[in-house]
């Protein structure tokens, strides 16, 4: 039969019970009570009986202490791993993410640990440990017999507790490696044994210097940071090679006890704690009693940079990438066949993210959707956007982890909406932090329900590069993607149409009435309800008109634009219908993006790139990611070149134009607003030479929108946060690349293009085509004699033929312009739709 640790716990049981025995019951086998027992121990008490009774004492606990040794030893109490075994001591590792300017953004870890050399960790740190926990480190080989009778005499027989622990560091590094098992009553000797053991092996197996190394990136020191590396950086911002002695006592000093002695949440106890180990370091001759006079009256110090899961930069972009690492390391092992593990091996994952760049867009989102969300709740005050029955609600209250708690433990939907209808205490999320408050469960659901996301996604588009990714409001509270989340794009899809409009032919110089058309049981309307006149292409885009879209896309025909938007990479979810050129397909805000890289990358596509190379924890590279051979074909280069200067009109003087009249942008920039039915989602795409920046702007739930137009439009909701980070990155010389002016149309694509926007009467293209040469050549003689421009005074696409316009349609007088205005005072030339004429 096998020994168990049950089956030996259950026989000393039985053992000490009949010991036990033997004196509880008379001759006549009478139970004794405790006072007749001490009676008669003190009437046979005799010096050879109290010697025999000592030895017999002592004899019974060396002979248990045996006995569990043995057991210890030969497995009953759980494996006790061998000398080759400890050789290959190989701890949990965070995998450190860095972005393409060497910052680190994130991590990925079960146990928040950086390894460190031992040539990477500060001397002193050593000199602090050894002083304070384990003074005789150099002298025992993993068993310091004299502290441990220390402990035992002062601590167990005399209570006092000053006397300290009687722990070696060999003792406690296989305290942090191997976990304490549970044994009942035996689970301390047991696990102390086990523990000396795991010491003597690792001391066999190790020299001191590797001891005190993986002791040093094993321990731990609260707040699941392990390890001297990563505390280094938490705790003091630097790495362990740089702390100072002050810093290096603090942190050893957290090790009698982390939470208690932890520098931002007690930093009294932590500076009297430091003090000690000063005093230790200075009691074995470390420092000089007038090094640790001055040390001792030093500030704490504390720089704190937590870097978790959930904080630190581009927390959804970490979130995005650890699923595509995930798929990746699944279909490519390691070279011994077993599979990487990002949380554990202490990969080093580089990746495409601008940390600055990234932090200008946090902050551009930050700023704007806090002062939108003002508005927001203004908006609604009066007015009631939430009812507790609506599916909305009902579906995030039954996603709340209150909820799931409830129903796990058998509560009835009656008992849930009880619990959830009790008013409590709670802190919920503001934009200005975290606030106390009083309300129900239900109360802080509808809560939460009501803010207005946002999504920002920065990718170079040339490489396809991401260099910034923002993906909601706040990851702690919001986790939902909405740069992956697919949502309705509005009128941001029409550039896509009409560039398929010009590789089949159509003239940009053709123009389009502006009529309520039905087409079957389509009517496309306009936003502002307005129509009349004419517009070319590039009037029709710039200034968003639905009635001329649709024109557009009935004249090609639904499936030459559905073909071209699978070029685009719109591959999942488009419909076979003419209504997709106003944008009524989901989609991702990373997909628009990267098809719009096409208009500014000559025609190709470029897809997203999220990792350049994976480094093991030694830094030996694993894999690259190169950059060649990810763009893909899609239009011609003159066309992109023409929806390229269309998009700059857009900007220049139609519904984008917001982006220069109020945030001052004036590098050359083109883009695209976009709002859906009934306010429901805000888009902006702007395109620069070497930058593709897409946001959208909503609710999680489509229920959350602004009642108007004027309010919840793309111009209004998206447009400005792209505006607030341009306004950052463009003030930055080492990003002047990617605001030089774009690539110049050859002269006759140029010519092709001048024409008026918009027209009252009817405007025939072969007025223009009739003096074609005599322009050409005015083009070419412009070009060759012009300035190239700068960033400062840019040259902007259509400059130079802006006076070879023919003769110009009748245009509205300034007072017929008044008059429209006093008519229309909500009308604004950024509302989209058809707006004001221009």
């Amino acid at each position: 039969m096998q020994t168990t640790p049950g089956s030996l716990i259950a026989k000393l049981k039985d053992w000490l019970i009949a010991r036990l025995d033997r004196i509880r019951y008379d001759e006549t086998g009478r139970l004794l009570t405790l006072r007749e027992i001490a009676v008669r121990w003190l009437k046979s008490w005799t010096w050879q009986g109290s010697l025999k009774l000592a030895g017999i004492g002592l004899g019974s606990i060396v002979g248990f202490v045996l006995l569990l040794w043995l057991a210890v030893a030969l497995g009953i109490f759980g494996h006790v791993p061998t000398e080759a075994e400890l050789a290959k001591i190989r701890n949990h590792t965070a995998s450190e993410i860095y972005a393409s300017d060497g910052v680190v953004i994130g991590k990925f870890f079960i146990e928040n640990r950086t390894q460190v050399e031992g040539d990477e960790i500060s001397p002193l740190v050593a000199e602090a440990l050894i002083a304070t926990e384990d003074a005789r480190f150099f002298e025992h080989s993993g068993i310091d017999t004299k502290s441990m009778f220390r402990v035992i005499f002062k601590s167990v027989l005399l209570g006092d507790e000053s006397s300290g622990g009687g722990s070696t560091i060999s003792q406690q590094l296989a305290k942090n490696i191997f976990k304490r098992g549970n044994y009942a009553f035996l689970s301390m000797p047991v696990a102390k044994i086990k523990e000396m053991m795991i010491a003597r092996r690792l001391e066999r197996t190790y020299q001191k210097e590797d001891i005190l190394t993986l002791y040093l990136n094993t321990v731990p020191f609260g707040e699941n940071v392990y390890g001297i590396g990563a505390a280094s950086q938490r705790f003091f911002s630097t790495k362990a090679k740089n702390l100072r002695i002050e810093d290096a006592a603090v942190l050893v000093g957290m090790l009698k006890a982390n939470t208690a002695y932890n520098p931002r949440v007690h930093p009294e106890r932590a500076v009297e704690r430091r003090n000690v180990v000063l005093e230790q370091m200075e009691k074995y001759g470390y420092i000089t009693p007038e090094e640790r006079d001055s040390l001792a009256k030093l500030p704490m110090g504390l720089k704190y940079d937590n870097v978790t899961d959930g904080e630190g930069q581009a927390p959804y972009f970490r979130q995005y990438l650890a699923k595509e690492l995930e798929a990746w390391f699944e279909e490519h092992p390691k070279p011994d066949g077993t599979r990487w593990n990002m949380y554990t091996d202490g990969l080093r994952i580089h990746t495409t993210i601008d940390s600055r760049l990234q932090r200008m867009a946090e902050r551009a989102v930050k700023e704007h959707m806090k002062s939108l969300q003002q508005t927001f709740d203004q908006h609604w005050k009066n007015k009631t956007l939430w009812k507790p029955d609506d599916p909305g609600i009902v579906r995030a209250y039954k996603q709340s982890n209150r909820y799931k708690s409830l129903k796990a433990q058998g509560k009835s939907e009656e008992e849930i909406r009880k619990v959830f209808s009790q008013p409590v205490a709670m802190e919920v999320w503001t934009w200005d932090g975290l606030q106390k408050r009083t309300m129900t469960p239900l109360d802080s659901v509808i809560y939460y329900q009501s803010f207005l996301q946002a999504g920002m996604l920065v990718m170079e588009a040339q490489t396809g590069q991401i260099k910034a990714w923002v993906g909601g409001i706040n990851y702690e509270r919001f986790q939902y993607d909405h740069v992956t989340s697919k949502r309705q794009a509005g009128s941001t899809f029409k550039p896509f149409v009409y560039a398929a409009a010009l590789e089949t032919g159509v003239s940009p110089c053709e123009f389009f009435p502006n009529e309520l058309v039905a087409y079957g049981n389509w009517k496309p309307g306009n936003s502002d309800g307005k129509y009349g006149g004419y517009y070319s292409l590039k009037g029709g885009l710039a200034n968003s008109v639905n009635t001329v879209s649709a024109a557009i896309i009935m004249q090609i025909g639904v499936n030459t634009a559905h073909d071209y938007l699978k070029k685009f990479g719109f591959t999942d979810g488009i419909p076979r219908d003419p209504t997709i050129v106003l944008g009524t397909a989901d989609v991702s805000l990373l997909d628009m993006v990267a098809a719009y890289s096409a208009f500014v990358n000559k025609g190709s596509r470029s897809l997203p790139i999220a990792v350049t190379k994976i480094e093991d924890n030694k830094g030996n590279l694993i894999v690259s990611f190169p950059v060649k051979n990810r763009t893909f074909p899609v239009i011609s280069e003159t066309t992109a070149g023409m929806i390229t200067s269309m998009l700059e009109a857009v900007v220049d003087s139609g519904t984008g134009s917001r982006l220069r009249r109020h945030h001052g942008i004036a590098v050359p920039i083109g883009g695209k607003t976009g709002t859906t039915q009934e306010q429901t989602d805000g888009w902006f795409m702007g395109v620069t030479a070497g930058l593709v920046t897409g946001v959208w702007v909503g609710g999680e739930d489509r229920q959350v929108r602004f009642r108007s137009t004027a309010l919840g439009q793309g111009a209004s909701m998206a447009l400005p946060i792209c505006g607030k980070f341009l306004q950052q990155a463009t003030q930055s010389s080492k990003y002047k690349k990617y605001f030089a002016p774009f690539d110049t149309l050859g002269v006759s694509a140029l010519a092709s293009m001048e024409c008026p926007m918009y027209s009252l009467t009817t405007y025939e293209p072969d007025t223009m085509r009739s003096n074609l040469d005599h322009i050409i050549e005015m083009l070419k003689e412009k070009r060759d004699n012009r300035d190239e421009g700068t960033l400062e005074n840019p040259v902007l696409p259509g400059d130079s033929i802006r006076e070879a316009r023919p003769p110009a349609v009748k245009r509205k007088t300034r007072w017929e312009e008044f008059f429209e205005r006093k008519r229309n005072p909500t009308s604004d030339p950024g509302r989209e739709g058809g707006g004001d004429i221009p």
